[in-house]
């Protein structure tokens, strides 16, 4: 379980005991499997991992094959230990993109212009996708804040959308690679 889904787990659970599918569903709400890579099915896994090192508690077991988690004082704190971290904490993002970029030159013109063209397409989907996603998560109770995210990724994708387009003008000028 990525330290990730972790935080995202325990900050979940701030607010209260839910069993593992309400978990789920809060961070489905959030759109988390989008901008954080939350593998759902690692959910479970990280729920049972956590109560086994204290940070969260069993307050109900085998109610119609549901388990009820709670944040204990240490899941607590480990919460906001994480939370701060990530606030005070500049890291490189780990993009597999850049691989590809770094090996540009290895690609004929036409395969390259493809590919530009095609991650071009690709990113525009997305964007449309982000975009429409945009203000929508309130109707479902989620809290404005949550929208930052999105607002957040549909920057970087506009970023990456124009580093294509101006990359496939220097490859098509022999300028790139």
């Amino acid at each position: 379980m990525s330290s990730t889904t972790r935080i995202l787990i325990l900050g979940v659970l701030l607010d209260g005991p839910l069993h593992g599918y309400k978990v789920r569903r809060q961070l489905e709400m959030m759109g988390a499997d989008f901008w954080a890579n939350v593998a759902y099915g690692s959910i479970y896994h990280g729920l049972n991992k956590m109560a086994d090192e204290g940070l969260l508690t069993i307050v109900e077991s085998g109610k119609a094959g549901k388990t009820v988690y709670e944040l204990t004082d240490d899941g607590r704190h480990e919460f906001y230990r994480m939370l701060m971290t990530l606030w005070y904490e500049i890291k490189p993002v780990v993009d597999p993109f850049q691989v590809a970029i770094t090996f540009m030159d290895r690609l004929d013109k036409p395969t390259l212009m493809d590919a530009l063209r095609t991650r071009a397409e690709q990113l525009t989907a997305s964007l449309a996708m982000s975009e429409r996603a945009y203000g929508s998560k309130q109707r479902f109770g989620a809290p404005r804040h949550i929208d930052e995210t999105l607002r957040l990724n549909i920057g970087m994708l506009h970023a990456q959308l124009e580093w294509c387009r101006q990359a496939a003008q220097k490859v098509e000028d022999d300028e790139l690679p």
